[in-house]
Order: structure tokens, then C-alpha cells, then sequence
């Protein structure tokens, strides 16, 4: 077994314009100051990385990567949650995906289509001139629009959307494959992977790739009422990346799974920071450890309520509470009997 790496944060949520979270020295200074050993970095925010002197230039990696060591963490992971959404774009949401693309390809899904592809891409070489294993990302959706059957579906359209799918991601896993980088996608509603059977639907379409994973973040079971314990049992050799976030779900008699349309606040499910909803940390924190899960413990910072500093710095406590540093020798070691396969037999009557 392996001692769970963490903490980590993910500074999705943190990279802006305003300091300290306007460039790459100060936001990891801060991040380390708030308890953290590790950053999660979101490749589409330039103010942290140049992606393109990322993809072309290891001497730029090393550099990055070293700036953070001085500071005090690791670069655990690149993520591209949202050039991948892009990779696959239903026309309904053209105009609501079209400002995570660059300017030049915005009013264009097929240049902004290719755009995406080749920023995936990017950062898949960014993270092997990183000595990074895993990249996050967001699978994007093609079927989503028809998520529940009424109309009743026609014949074939979902076939169809996640052949398409796997047509657009195969060229990318194999992409990964020669940077030796597992593609971990977010299994998150929005996209065409958002459980366990989507993920399979679309895993038997990239002929089972082994560079085709999951992002396990509980949050997203949650709001489903999907067994998110379960789900590391069954999954455990394609969870390669673990995003602590937390969430609750409180049903009414007005509202459900759906949320009414209402805002994050007055939904019935909603995302919390880590300890304050409904997610068994001790037990996925357990299984993952039990199933040799090689990664970080990275904090995603959403929460409906409670202030992003103060989640940032309470989440890190929070994962330091929870891994588990694991044991070099059985607790029952203390009496043994020293018995060899001759005592054995005889034990046994043979």
C-alpha cells in the first residue's frame, strides 16, 4: 500500500487578476502558506502558465515546476477541464461553452473543436516534460440534451454520440500514450461521462484504452445518489486522480435531484467545502488507500456558503486529518509463532 500524497489544492478556482493569485510565484507562496504541499493547475489560465512554452520547451517546465518547489509545493497535476469540454459540443450550448475558447476560434465549433484537440494536447506534452503521470480533464457531451428520454430517444442517437465521442478523444489518448500521461476525466453531470456506466459506454467505444481514466470526486455522486463507495471497488484500476470536495443532498417535497432551476444556495443538492456536508471522507480516504491508489488528495474549493480562503485553508487541514499513513507491518506481528511450511502441514494433519 500507499501513503495517499496531499495535500493538494486545485487553483481552478483561485487564479485571477488580483493579487495574490495573479501569477504563478505568488499563488503557490500562498498556497503553501495555507497549508499545502501540492497545486493542481489550470492550464487555461496565462496569468500561471504559458501552455505553449510548456508543451515545446522542458527548460520552461523545469523552471515552472522549480519556481513552485521554492515556494513550498509540487505541481501535482495540469488540468483542462475546460478545453476538454470543448473537444465535444452539443449546438445548444455553442453560445454558453464559446468563452473558454480563444478569441480567434469563438462563433467557429469546428475551428473551436480543432482548438481544443490541440490544447489537450499541449498539455499532455506539458505534463510529460513535468515528469507528471496523470492530466484532468472534462470528456464534453454530445448526448447531454437528451438526458432523460422525453421524447423518447430515437434509435441509435446515443450510439451515435459516443461513437463520435471516442472518434474525437481517441487521437488525444494515444497522444497521451507516447507522453506516458494518464487522461483522467472528471466524471461530472454536464458531461457524456457522468457515472459509472457512461464511462464504460465510451471505454469499450476507445477500445478499452489504458490511458482512458476517471477523476473520482464524490461531490458528483452525491448530487446523483449514486454509491460513491461502491464505485471505488468497481473502478479502482482506472481511478488514477481524487478531487476532495464535499456536498450535500436534502430532498423536499418540492425539490430533488433536478433542483428547480433555483440557485446553488436553494438547490436541494448542493457542493459544500470539505466537513461540511454529507461525503464519508473516512471511509473513500480508507478504500483508496486499501486499493494501493497512487495520487494526490487535491482540494477542489466549491462551496455555496462559505468563503474560498477560508475553505482553501480549512480544506488542507482537513486532508492532513484524513490520510492515512500506511503501516509497514501487520498489527499481529507480535504473535506470530514463526511456524515454516513442515509446522504448517502438521498443523493441518497432513
Amino acid at each position: 500500500m500507499k501513503t495517499i500524497k496531499g495535500p493538494g489544492l486545485f487553483l481552478g478556482q483561485f487564479a485571477s487578476d488580483e493579487a495574490p493569485f495573479n501569477s504563478w510565484d505568488s499563488i503557490t507562496k500562498w498556497a503553501a502558506e495555507a497549508g499545502y504541499v501540492g497545486v493542481q493547475v489550470p492550464t487555461w489560465a496565462g496569468q500561471l502558465i504559458d501552455l505553449k512554452k510548456a508543451a515545446t520547451s522542458k527548460d520552461y517546465c523545469d523552471e515552472f515546476a522549480g519556481v513552485a518547489r521554492a515556494n513550498g509545493v509540487e505541481v501535482t497535476e495540469l488540468s483542462t477541464h475546460l478545453q476538454g469540454q470543448l473537444v465535444a459540443v452539443h449546438p445548444a450550448y455553442d453560445e454558453a461553452f464559446d468563452g473558454f475558447a480563444a478569441p480567434e476560434v469563438r462563433g467557429n465549433p469546428k475551428a473551436r473543436q480543432q482548438w481544443a484537440v490541440e490544447q489537450v494536447k499541449m498539455a499532455l506534452s506539458a505534463s510529460k516534460h513535468l515528469g507528471i503521470k496523470a492530466h484532468a480533464t472534462f470528456s464534453g457531451a454530445l448526448a447531454w440534451p437528451f438526458l432523460y428520454p422525453w421524447p423518447q430517444r430515437p434509435a441509435g442517437l446515443v450510439e451515435t454520440a459516443f461513437d463520435e465521442l471516442a472518434r474525437r478523444w481517441t487521437p488525444i489518448l494515444d497522444h497521451a500514450d507516447s507522453c506516458g500521461v494518464d487522461v483522467a476525466y472528471e466524471i461530472h453531470p454536464g458531461e457524456d461521462l457522468h457515472d459509472g456506466i457512461t464511462f464504460e459506454m465510451f471505454l469499450e467505444r476507445v477500445g478499452n484504452h489504458p490511458r482512458a481514466n476517471m477523476l473520482y470526486d464524490p461531490s458528483h455522486y452525491v448530487l446523483q445518489c449514486l454509491d460513491y463507495l461502491d464505485h471505488l471497488d468497481i473502478y479502482k484500476d482506472r481511478i488514477k486522480m481524487f478531487h476532495v470536495k464535499d456536498a450535500e443532498f436534502n430532498p423536499t417535497g418540492r425539490q430533488g435531484v433536478y433542483g428547480g432551476y433555483q440557485s446553488w444556495v436553494n438547490r436541494a443538492g448542493r457542493f459544500r467545502s470539505p466537513g461540511d456536508g454529507q461525503v464519508d471522507f473516512g471511509s473513500i480516504f480508507s478504500k483508496l488507500t486499501a486499493n494501493d491508489f497512487d495520487g494526490w488528495a487535491v482540494v477542489e474549493w466549491e462551496c455555496c456558503l462559505k468563503h474560498p480562503e477560508d475553505g482553501a485553508r480549512e480544506g488542507a487541514e482537513f486532508v492532513k486529518s484524513h490520510i492515512i499513513r500506511v503501516t509497514e507491518k501487520a498489527f499481529d506481528d507480535f504473535a506470530g509463532s514463526g511456524t515454516d511450511q513442515a509446522a504448517n502441514r502438521r498443523m493441518l494433519g497432513l
